[in-house]
């Protein structure tokens, strides 16, 4: 998405650049060096010393790094700093608007409905974006729904939603805004205007062992959210195995983080922790996670997927004052669903149109009678990467129609013979490095386990104060 600034597109897509971002105009500036106000292993030097960088250290590093004057080779020393001191809220905040200035950020204000928007830190299985957008829409709010391409054992939206024949994740901030009046609901890419500090930084923390930063991951979260314009912000944090936040106290404090951000800025900001352990549903892949999305929305589709759309969809609808909308009752109604075809068609895919599947298929059959007590979501995810649903590098292409069926989960009785799990691929050399890695994945046991609960905790604001709760990362903590 390209902001252009111009016309009626410019008003609805407004542009606010920070000072570091302006440049000298006349010829003579031209020609003289840039006399930067710090050095960037000075900057790094502090964090690593465990000191607390100062609001103009931030801004300067954050926009000489976009510019390419702070290499990347620098900027991934201090990130592998912050990872190992933290940081305190006061930096997070700091480094997050930091962020937002490096680029465009959208006026929704031409939006004549409540503008809400959710995000998850990413799971297996999880498809719930598909559902929930229409169905929050159907429900009278817009929903912004800037998402991401998969990478690892984490799916992406885009990548689920370009398994869609025609279906174009690539939208103009004159379309966004379009679509947001006309259909109330966008699920799209984040344009290069957006953040591109925040691109460019990811990308590296990728590469360099600095993801898990909790710092790091709320603010590269949150300035994308801010940026995009949306008035609120519903979080679903993932714990679990098949999370990066493996720990209930890291996600709360990821959660609180991110909370703490997003009401800063004022957007008001809600987090549910919800368990990760376990993939969500039965689909794992892409197209077959659109396949049960739709499902979802014709009345049907697993249980906990069904849970966890109803419930974020009410903490969404509560943010922005339509608590009065029940979605289960727009859901069986049939509007969702009507919404959800208005969108695909908006974005120029076909909904009635067969999704791609796979050419090869295997079944994986219990050996005993029991119980499933447990699915491993990460073992569960590899393997789907592994078929060819996922990507070990950014660029690397993703098959629409790899991936796996969950035949049984935990709590289901087993008997020798019936199937747990479908793994699908394009191409037949890649199942047995995926069968490998998910032989183990589902244990059977004589009884059956207690049932999980879905949703964990909830972190809000103060003047929100159902749930929340949880530790801080500061500068020195390690």
């Amino acid at each position: 998405m390209t902001a252009d600034g111009r016309g009626t597109a410019g008003r609805a897509a407004q542009t606010v650049r920070s000072a570091q971002t302006v440049r000298p105009t006349t010829a003579t500036s031209r020609r003289r060096p840039r006399v930067e106000p710090f050095a960037a292993v000075d900057v790094i030097a502090t964090k690593r010393d465990g000191g607390r960088l100062s609001d103009e250290q931030i801004d300067w590093v954050i926009d000489a790094y976009t510019r390419g004057v702070v290499a990347d080779e620098q900027m991934s020393a201090l990130a592998m700093a912050i990872l190992l001191r933290g940081m305190t809220d006061a930096e997070v905040a700091r480094w997050t608007a930091a962020m937002v200035a490096s680029g465009d950020r959208l006026d929704l204000s031409a939006v004549d409905r409540p503008t809400v928007d959710k995000h998850s830190t990413g799971g297996v299985g999880d498809k719930i974006t598909l559902p929930l957008t229409p169905l929050v829409a159907a429900c009278g709010a817009a929903v912004p729904q800037l998402s991401g391409r998969g990478l690892g054992h984490t799916g992406g939206t885009l990548d689920k939603l370009e398994s869609i024949p025609g279906f174009r994740v690539a939208l103009t901030n004159r379309q966004f805004v379009r679509q947001l009046r006309t259909v109330g609901a966008a699920i799209c890419a984040a344009g290069e205007g957006l953040a591109p500090a925040d691109r460019k930084l990811y990308a590296l923390r990728d590469v360099t062992a600095t993801v898990e930063s909790i710092p790091l991951i709320a603010s590269s979260i949150m300035s994308k959210k801010i940026a995009e314009g949306t008035s609120a912000l519903v979080l679903d944090v993932k714990v679990g195995t098949g999370a990066f936040m493996k720990s209930l106290d890291d996600a709360r404090e990821l959660a609180r983080t991110m909370v703490d951000i997003g009401t800063a800025q004022g957007v008001r900001t809600v987090a549910l922790l919800t368990g990760m352990s376990t993939p969500l549903g039965h689909a794992i892949g892409n197209a077959v996670k659109v396949a049960e999305s739709v499902e979802v929305l014709a009345g049907g589709g697993p249980a906990d997927v069904v849970e966890l759309v109803l419930t974020l969809a009410r903490e969404m609808l509560g943010c922005v004052g339509l608590s009065h909308v029940d979605p289960a009752d727009v859901l069986a109604s049939g509007k969702a669903m009507d919404t959800w075809r208005a969108m695909v068609r908006a974005q120029g895919g076909d909904p009635d149109a067969p999704l791609p599947e796979a050419r090869e298929r295997e079944l994986v059959r219990a050996t005993k009678a029991g119980f499933v007590t447990a699915v491993d979501a990460y073992a569960m995810g590899v393997a789907a990467w592994r078929l060819g649903a996922g990507r070990a590098r950014k660029e690397d292409p993703v098959s629409p129609a790899a991936g796996m069926v969950l035949h049984r989960r935990p709590g289901d009785r087993v008997r020798p013979g019936d199937v747990l799990y479908e793994l699908r691929a394009d191409d037949a050399s890649r199942i047995p490095a995926a069968a490998e890695v998910a032989a183990t994945a589902v244990t059977i046991g004589r009884t059956a386990p207690p049932p999980a609960p879905l949703v964990l905790d909830r972190v809000a604001a103060p003047e929100h104060p159902r749930g929340g709760g949880g530790r801080r990362r500061r500068a020195g903590s390690g």
